[in-house]
């Protein structure tokens, strides 16, 4: 009788054997795995709509900004008129330094350059006005500011330079500066879009013809002799942008913004 209480007693103390314990561990293990693995997927996720609404919005604000600005044109231009005293992509054939690099209507594709490459892709002209939000006139014509669209590959974003027109008292319109020379007297130039990869250009005239600089070529001179940007009537922009993901594996947002602006002035 004493020999089979001490065996059942024995029983009743004896653990998980080996094959429970490592049983026990590897059911722990994959628990552990799918909740590590959707949270991980839930942090994706969450940083894949955060990143399409911040694009969402950039191009929002670019479609607004660049209407607002080109639809009141009066007209698209080779090159600034007005000196800018900080210009970053200066025509070498001028010896100021304080006009841009001339551009021409050439529809096609601008890549975002690496950082410290500046690449201008518009120029264009608007009435000048007072702080009464008065148009100004030289006589019978308006007399005009100046406007230069850049992309900015430190910033990877679409720039807009404001050249006031010196000649216009109290003008609303101020000169800016590159971000890093900003100040209360020259504020920064203003970012249209951010996270930009590229633009695509194209020129029309307002019968929807599409106006290209380098359609006619003149040999006997050697140079094109297509219409220009004076010419040009709507302006289409294609904005290609990409923000980065803010965690490895989650792929970056792409979004792909047509912006057609009809130049009202002309």
């Amino acid at each position: 009788m004493k020999r089979f209480m001490k065996s059942k007693t024995h029983l009743e103390q004896k653990g998980f054997t080996i094959v429970e314990l490592i049983t026990v561990m590897a059911v722990t293990l994959v628990l552990m795995g799918m909740i590590v693995t959707f949270t991980i997927d839930y942090w994706g996720n969450s940083a894949n709509i955060q990143a399409d609404l911040q694009t969402f919005n950039s191009r929002l604000n670019a479609q607004d900004q660049l209407r607002q600005l080109i639809s009141a044109s009066d007209g698209l231009i080779i090159q600034n008129s007005i000196a800018d005293l900080h210009t970053l992509d200066a025509d070498p054939a001028i010896p100021s330094g304080q006009y841009w690099l001339p551009i021409h209507a050439i529809p096609g594709n601008t890549t975002m350059g690496s950082s410290g490459t500046i690449k201008p892709i518009l120029y264009f002209r608007r009435p000048s006005q007072n702080t009464s939000h008065t148009i100004v006139y030289n006589g019978t014509v308006t007399y005009d500011d100046e406007y230069v669209l850049y992309l900015d590959g430190s910033r990877q974003a679409l720039m807009l330079r404001t050249l006031a027109n010196p000649n216009v008292v109290n003008n609303i319109a101020k000169t800016s500066c590159p971000p890093a020379l900003a100040s209360s007297s020259c504020p920064s130039d203003k970012t249209v879009i951010d996270n930009l990869s590229s633009v695509d250009m194209r020129y029309f005239s307002r019968s929807g013809n599409t106006i290209d600089w380098t359609s006619v070529y003149d040999s006997l001179n050697s140079t094109y002799a297509g219409p220009d940007y004076p010419l040009v009537e709507a302006v289409e922009f294609t904005l290609h942008e990409s923000a980065k993901a803010q965690f490895h594996g989650v792929n970056n947002a792409s979004n792909i913004t047509v912006i057609r602006i009809a130049l009202l002035n002309i």
